[in-house]
């Protein structure tokens, strides 16, 4: 056997075993900390960096988590709690906080963005929306002060609430009541370049609507889908759906530049008597399917073209999350580390007798997570090899 066949038939046992290992660029997690049975932050990165992770969502700038991520390739997205917005419009006080917050973690920890508030507009409460984009203003000019704006983006994650329409997509438009807030905090975020979130629930939709929205468009499975009579784009999930009607809303009021980027997504794996779907296969589904595009590196159909960022939640069930029951149980592991269900994260390896336990198993999204994937990839890394052998024999050729 020569040494040319033994390379090839290397590349093609990995590439059946499917051991070619990928990291997925446009792909976060949100670490939610509303628990007292959740494991330690440096247990949570090594968890994150197992699953080949690289970006994750805190609701705070919890000091333990900072350091503990410092010196890892794990990118925070922190964020400004609500309760101290108003007080951060005072650029002074802006200031103090990214000095005692942000500035002496970084750039040891990976700190990529900061949310400005959560939801600051919901349909129970918009009191601190007025707040809003002046402490965000006063957030950017601090970092500009320290030195951190270039590394750093501000934005805030917004709910779906802020639509007065979103069906179909080309009819997205803005509430009335926030068009003014929004024409100031699109023009903040063009001349940062950064982009807009939004926290985006098809499980919602159809908890409300479950007898007029068919339940494998919102979790991502094969069906016939929807086209939007206006623009004909043909939509086969809710999701890009929701996307593309926040685009079309932000192009209503002028701005069609801005990235639009999704802060939380996720489904339920239980939930009280009347949240009808929440179940644990439709909660391995919808979490599957959706990390099946994100590794493709889809676009939605009004940007094709423009892979779309989104944050899973949650990684972890959090018991004192208040609300119905799904409020505590979105977490993809429960807080000792077991898979609530697979999304198609596989055990690699590990180097301890205990591997069998979840704590020491070492999990690694792969090109065998699914069959759509390794399709995906496999002609280009045939071709690869192809092109390894052919490369060899030409240079062991005798002249």
């Amino acid at each position: 056997m020569t040494n040319s066949f033994v390379l090839l038939l290397f590349f093609l046992t990995f590439l059946e075993h499917g051991l070619f290992f990928q990291r997925v660029s446009s792909l976060g997690i949100n670490y939610g900390q509303v628990g007292d049975n959740l494991p330690p932050p440096n247990k949570v990165l090594q968890l994150l960096s197992s699953l080949n992770i690289n970006k994750t969502r805190i609701y705070d700038t919890n000091p333990q988590v900072l350091t503990s991520f410092a010196n890892s390739n794990i990118e925070l997205f922190v964020t400004v709690e609500n309760e101290i917005l108003p007080s951060l419009v005072d650029p002074q006080k802006a200031l103090q906080w990214v000095t005692s917050r942000i500035k002496p973690y970084f750039p040891a920890t990976k700190i990529g963005g900061i949310a400005v508030g959560n939801e600051l507009y919901t349909d129970d409460d918009s009191s601190l929306i007025g707040y809003l984009v002046p402490a965000m203003t006063s957030i950017h000019a601090a970092l500009v002060q320290t030195g951190l704006d270039k590394y750093i983006q501000v934005s805030t994650p917004s709910s779906l609430s802020l639509l007065q329409e979103s069906y179909p997509p080309s009819a997205g438009c803005f509430r009335p009541q926030v068009a003014g807030v929004m024409m100031q905090l699109l023009s903040f975020l063009r001349s940062t370049k950064s982009p807009f979130w939004i926290n985006a629930y098809p499980y919602f939709a159809y908890k409300d609507s479950p007898t007029k929205i068919p339940l494998d468009y919102v979790l991502f499975n094969p069906n016939p889908g929807m086209v939007d009579p206006y623009t004909k784009y043909h939509y086969d999930n809710m999701l890009y759906a929701q996307v593309d009607a926040v685009i079309f809303a932000m192009a209503r009021l002028g701005f069609k530049d801005i990235e639009v980027g999704v802060s939380e997504t996720g489904w339920p794996s239980k939930g009280d008597g009347d949240e009808i779907g929440a179940t644990v296969a439709n909660a391995a589904v919808y979490n599957k399917n959706l990390l099946k595009r994100q590794l493709h590196g889809e676009g939605t159909p009004l940007r094709p073209n423009m892979s779309l960022d989104v944050y899973l939640f949650a990684l972890f069930n959090e018991d004192l999350k208040p609300g119905p029951t799904s409020e505590r149980n979105y977490g993809l592991y429960q807080p000792d580390e077991t898979m609530t269900y697979n999304v198609g994260l596989l055990s690699s390896s590990s180097t301890s007798s205990q591997s069998s336990t979840s704590t020491n198993s070492f999990m690694s999204i792969t090109s065998s997570a699914s069959t759509d994937i390794k399709e995906g990839n496999q002609r280009l890394i045939y071709l690869t090899c192809v092109y390894l052998v052919a490369i060899h024999m030409i240079i062991r050729r005798p002249y």
